[in-house]
């Protein structure tokens, strides 16, 4: 298992950061969160989760240990994997999530795409014990904190159209519909006059869709 990588930050995209390890570029997928406190040729040091399949090597990249732990936690409840639990630790950051399993809060978990109220009525059953006993600390990996920092993945401004595409199809990736993703988008560049960047509207667009 590869649990962890540190070297240079060679791209940063909507999903994923390419991190140089040893002279080899590794692809590594993330939250928005996470991305959001890396920073093109600064040095990066992740924890991380190998996912091992038949036709396919994907690594998963977390801000630290703790979220990792939750991420490969939440995989062993039926029914959930890899892309599941990253977009759950995509809207609720890692105590959210935490707190939403341990204290069986239906509608935290329900906004998720992908877990509907029988889905997270399972996850509680299955995970309440276990989940209590993480130690996550409020904030950790939080799309409201790390992306805060006033880093902008591709910072170059782009025409409202290119935006409101990219971000939509990062949206759609993490489970949301078509709809949610294009009104969310939608939203936010009226909010903004259309003037900001992507990483900048994933963000505010992903917690608009997250709790209220």
């Amino acid at each position: 298992m590869i649990a962890s990588v540190r070297g240079e930050v060679l791209s940063v995209g909507l999903d994923h950061a390419v991190i140089e390890v040893g002279g080899v570029g590794m692809a590594v997928y993330a939250t928005p969160a996470t991305l959001g406190g890396l920073q093109r040729g600064s040095e990066a040091n992740l924890a991380t989760s190998l996912l091992v399949r038949e036709d396919s090597l994907t690594l998963y990249g977390f801000a630290d240990a703790q979220a990792r732990d939750l991420f490969t936690l939440l995989q062993t409840a039926s029914g959930v994997g890899p892309r599941l639990a990253l977009a759950a630790l995509a809207v609720l950051d890692p105590a959210q999530l935490r707190d939403a399993v341990s204290q069986g809060d239906i509608g935290a978990l329900t906004r998720v795409p992908g877990i509907g109220k029988k889905n997270a009525e399972r996850l509680t059953l299955e995970l309440r014990d276990k989940v209590a006993a993480l130690s996550v600390q409020p904030g950790t990996d939080s799309a409201w904190t790390s992306a805060e920092s006033g880093f902008a993945p591709g910072a170059a401004a782009v025409d409202n159209a290119g935006i409101r595409a990219e971000v939509s199809e990062a949206l759609v990736g993490l489970g949301f519909s078509a709809k949610q993703a294009e009104q969310s988008v939608n939203a936010v560049l009226a909010e903004n006059g259309g003037e900001t960047d992507t990483s900048t509207v994933l963000r505010k667009a992903l917690a608009g869709l997250g709790p209220k």
